[in-house]
């Protein structure tokens, strides 16, 4: 008997066809007789057993993604399970979210570690050669920058609008890091142009012996905004990654599941983002101890951390890969109705 490998897919489309059509026309019943569920169950363990064969031969192909659909529509039949993608949206929180972020977990770490490095070399750099500081503007400028301008930044528009605002812009730059990782030097360019840019406002500051107020004011909302960046950043290298070595998966494929994976990522992000937002543009500007400020944005951040890094430990030992698949099935049966 020949191997699937060496069949058609075609012709093995077409001679299963019929058995398909049933296995979806049983699971779009709104309710099924003993009889049916029964004649449900064996039609789903055929169905799987052949999106198993299509799988084996070939990553992607309209065959299967109906397949599947059916398979899931199914199994929420004969499970029980509600239809309403909204009832997912814990499972999604607790497992799917945080496995996702887990697995990028070192690479976090790793742009942080780059991102304070370069950050370092550069305000060190301003710091010690006044010809840097003199190309980056009229001293006038830059000294009303760090005696006034720095800190009205966080006090010149209310608390609303300031986190509108800064939220937004946050959320831009890391959706720009996800998205354009694929093309690979972009967001390694984005990252160390971040970077850059804090080391060599920490100088200007220094200049003006104001770098205490400069560490002060961003260290509120800075540590989790920050982090949520790195995320974001290590989110775009991953897909970049997948890219040149999908390992054992079809580019096709392996861009596929790590792109639903790291969809979870970007949902993350702007919850995180909209949490330092709401710090930096209600928080910093108070005229609270700094002790409290920052105690505020370290609790914010450890809190990431621990969703990460321990959640997110839970959730991948639960089997949890990240892949949105299940959840993103559940959507597409609430929109079928």
């Amino acid at each position: 008997m020949a191997s699937f490998k060496q069949m058609d897919l075609d012709a093995y489309s077409t001679a299963h066809s019929d058995e398909w059509q049933r296995l979806a026309e049983l699971g779009k019943k709104r309710t099924v007789s003993g009889t049916e569920a029964d004649e449900l169950i064996e039609r789903y363990q055929s169905g799987a057993s052949n999106l198993s064969a299509i799988k084996t031969t070939t990553a992607g192909s309209i065959e299967g993604e109906r397949l599947s659909l059916s398979l899931s529509r199914a199994r929420l039949r004969f499970t029980g399970t509600t239809t309403n993608v909204l009832s997912r949206i814990p499972e999604f929180f607790v497992y799917q979210l945080p496995a996702a972020l887990f697995r990028i977990r070192w690479l976090c770490f790793a742009i942080a570690l780059g991102t304070l490095f370069v950050g370092f070399l550069y305000g060190w750099w301003a710091m010690s050669d006044p010809r840097v500081i003199a190309t980056m503007g009229e001293a006038s400028a830059l000294e009303q920058y760090a005696k006034e301008d720095f800190v009205d930044y966080y006090s010149n528009n209310s608390g609303q609008a300031f986190t509108g605002f800064v939220w937004t812009n946050n959320a831009w730059l890391a959706a720009q890091c996800i998205a354009y990782g694929i093309v690979g030097l972009y967001t390694p360019y984005l990252l160390f142009s971040n970077a850059q840019q804090l080391g060599l406002t920490a100088g200007i500051m220094a200049e003006y012996d104001r770098l205490d107020v400069f560490f002060l004011y961003i260290a509120p909302h800075g540590q989790l905004e920050l982090y949520a960046i790195f995320v974001a950043g290590a989110g775009g290298m991953r897909i970049f990654w997948t890219l040149i070595a999908p390992g054992n998966r079809t580019r096709v494929r392996a861009l596929a599941e790590d792109g639903r994976a790291f969809f979870a990522v970007v949902i993350g992000l702007i919850l995180a983002l909209l949490v330092s937002g709401v710090i930096e543009g209600f928080v910093t500007r108070q005229d609270w101890p700094w002790p409290i400020k920052i105690g505020i944005g370290t609790v914010a951040l450890v809190s990431f951390l621990l969703y990460q890094w321990v959640v997110g430990r839970r959730a991948v030992r639960a089997g949890q890969t990240g892949d949105l698949d299940e959840f993103e099935a559940g959507a597409r049966e609430l929109v079928a109705g």
